[in-house]
Formats: C-alpha cells, structure tokens, sequence
C-alpha cells in the first residue's frame, strides 16, 4: 500500500525538486502541495516542466491541516518550520524538515547561529540528524528527521572517517566550499541576480560567520568524540546547482596516498551513495541531478598536509534526494528507492 506525502513549501527550489522525485516513487502518493504564494494554482502552471506529469493543485498550509499524510516534507524557510511542525507531530505524522530548525542539539546553540529563540526546544531532543551514512539505524525509528544543510552534507561525509580514526588534527580543519546560486533559494536578492553573480565567484561569511559551520562543528565533534573546529569559507559560482568542497586537514601521522583512500573504502564500501574516485577528481557535473557524494583524497608530498575533496549536487544529496533517502529509510523501503 502506497503511503501518502504532504510537501509544505512546494514552490522553491527544493520543494520542486523533491516533487520531483516523489511523484515517481513506486511507494508514495503525493496528497498535497502547498505554496502560500501560489495556493489555488496548479503545480504545472508554476513549474510548466510538470505538464502532463501532475494536475495537482497547490493549496495553501490551513487547508492541509486535515488532510491525510503519513509523511511530510517541510521545504520551509529557516526560523519557519519550527511554528509549523509540532501540529503535524501531534498527529503521529512522520516529519522529514529541510529547513535547519531541528539541526542543532540545543536552543542555546539555534539562538547563536540563527538568531532567534527557538519556539520548541523540547523537539531538539526527539529529532535525528539526517545523515544516513551515520545514523542509519535512529533515522529508522524516527518521527523527526532534520535535513542536513547542503554544505555540511558536503563536509562531514569526507572529514568524518578520518576524524573518527583519529588521523587528522580536528581544530586545523579548512574548508573551501563553492555552491550554485540554487543554494541560495527562489526568493529574489541583488546578489543572485543574473547581471550580479554572472562571470563572478563571491564568497561570503568567510571564517566562522556562516551558520552552517555550527551545524558542521556540532556534527563532526559528536562523531569524532571531541570538540572539532573549522575556518569555513563558501562561496557562490555562476552555475545551476552542485557544490564542490575542497577541505585541507593536517595529519597526526604520516600515512600514505593509498592508506588515506583506505580509509574512504573501507567506512562507505557498503554505502549506496558515496563514490570514492581514486584515479580522477570530483567535479560537480557528474553528480547533476544525482544522489550522490563523489570524494577524492589526495596526500600533500613533503608536507603533513591531507586535500580532500567531495562534489554533490546541493538540490539531491544536499537536500531533496537526501530528504527521500530519509523517507525511504523511515518507511522501511529500499534506500536507493525512487534516487536511481
């Protein structure tokens, strides 16, 4: 019996997407869509690629409220999402948030990074972190499931081996980071304008100012047992979508090129989505459209340096296909379902 999904915040980019994906799930129906922007129209009229693909009518999120849903995705923006949960919760509906309201393991630590007094604190406890590689088995028996932030998904799937073997200094961690301009969502800015961000890279909240680097310093030091901190640099590129991560760490003992890729193999040799590349370098357009992680090593000569570099596509591994491999996980389906 197919199960049915709710998709709050269907009309940016992240919610069409994961429509996207949904709508060819053998195992899911989508119920409803909302878009307070555009409730009343079809889905097809503000995406037409949907045509002939859906006639589904988007409705706005009081509608929805008693509709049926055994799961829902909350493309929200953050400080958002968590006003509009806790009702569905109520309700024993699986609850899979992209936003990064559920992310952090305290209010105290939301507040610093987001800004804001967290309206649910109690909620933080009860939510799983997303990231299947690591936490595959509480993601089974979750009711809440925080998306992971496309740049932490970027960072922690190549550092977290090594960090957890003990091979890397974990507070000399340095992390260059390019993201298409989808990473910065639909709503309208000056910065991603066309005449702006076209034949230009900008990098912003260079250091410790991006509020993903809480997420990712709070994610690496619980894996690695140990207080982890990063130089954190992004930056936004003329393209689409994709995110290419390049990290430098420095090693605790010297290890050889083939022991550092060992070490890839060897944690993600069962994983459906990580490709480990020994022989190339990855590069953001081989993982378009794809739920996957490509990552390369590279050991620094006549230094006790290691480069790593991870390429996803930030629309699918770092949010919308990881949201589904989440569901799929929740849900008792075959992981790859609806991502191959």
């Amino acid at each position: 019996m197919m199960i049915k999904a709710g998709i709050i915040g269907a009309t940016g980019y992240t919610g069409v997407e994961l429509f996207r994906l949904l709508v060819k799930h053998p195992e899911v129906e989508v119920a409803w869509a909302t878009s307070e922007s555009y409730s009343g129209r079809m889905f097809s009229n503000v995406y037409p690629h949907l045509n002939a693909v859906s006639d589904l009518v988007l409705k706005s999120l009081p509608e929805v409220q008693q509709d049926r849903a055994d799961v829902v995705f909350c493309c929200l923006p953050h400080r958002t999402a968590m006003s509009v949960l806790p009702s569905f919760l109520e309700k024993q509906v699986k609850v899979v948030d992209l936003s990064a309201d559920f992310r952090m393991a305290t209010a105290e630590s939301y507040t610093r990074w987001y800004g804001v007094k967290h309206s649910c604190p109690h909620l933080l406890t009860e939510a799983v972190y997303g990231l299947p590689e690591f936490n595959r088995n509480l993601i089974s028996k979750a009711s809440l499931v925080a998306n992971p932030g496309c740049y932490p998904t970027s960072v922690i799937l190549p550092l977290a081996p090594f960090l957890q073997k003990g091979l890397i200094q974990e507070t000399d961690i340095i992390i260059d980071s390019k993201s298409g301009v989808s990473g910065a969502g639909r709503k309208l800015s000056l910065r991603t304008q066309f005449v702006e961000i076209n034949e230009n890279t900008v990098p912003y909240d260079v250091g410790r100012l991006h509020r993903h680097t809480g997420e990712i310093e709070e994610q690496l030091s619980s894996l690695a047992n140990r207080q982890c901190r990063v130089l954190f640099a992004p930056h936004i590129v003329p393209m689409d979508r994709g995110i290419l991560s390049t990290i430098y760490v420095r090693l605790r003992e010297d290890i050889s090129q083939e022991q550092a890729l060992e070490v890839i193999k060897n944690r993600y040799k069962d994983e459906p989505f990580i490709r480990l590349l020994p022989d190339r370098l990855p590069e953001t357009r081989f993982v378009q459209g794809t739920n996957w992680c490509d990552i390369a090593v590279s050991r620094v000569d006549g230094a006790d340096r290691l480069v790593i570099i991870s390429a996803i596509d930030n629309l699918m591994k770092g949010a919308s296909g990881q949201a589904v491999q989440n569901m799929n996980i929740m849900f008792g389906f075959k992981e790859t379902e609806g991502l191959q």
